[in-house]
């Protein structure tokens, strides 16, 4: 399900995904087909690790990213989650073929 609030969304970000929700910044980014892409693959993600350990391995990884590189947009980008998600962002077929916990050969 797609809810928009400005209010929620980080600075510098378009959207989020919080299970079972995609929250976008805007309406008009509803039909943003690679943006709402990129957030399902997160929704998958999250269900994948039964939602908790997600969040608990999301914000590890990133901790352990920003300790090495000491620069907050590339531990980001870094996150083996976010690299499924921005690599395959644009196969809007990705999720079809996509196998289970994918997200491990980007880690």
């Amino acid at each position: 399900m797609i809810l928009i609030s400005k209010h929620i969304i980080p600075k510098g970000f378009q959207g989020i995904t919080l299970y079972p929700f995609v929250v976008l910044r805007t309406p008009s980014l509803k039909t943003n087909q690679v943006l709402v892409n990129h957030e399902r693959i997160h929704l998958k993600q999250q269900l994948e690790l039964l939602i908790l350990p997600f969040y608990i391995w999301y914000a590890v990884e990133f901790l352990i990213r920003f300790v090495h590189c000491k620069n907050w947009h590339m531990a980001y980008r870094n996150i083996s989650f976010e690299r499924e998600a921005y690599i395959n962002e644009q196969d809007l077929n990705y999720l079809k073929s996509r196998s289970c916990l994918a997200f491990r050969k980007y880690i």
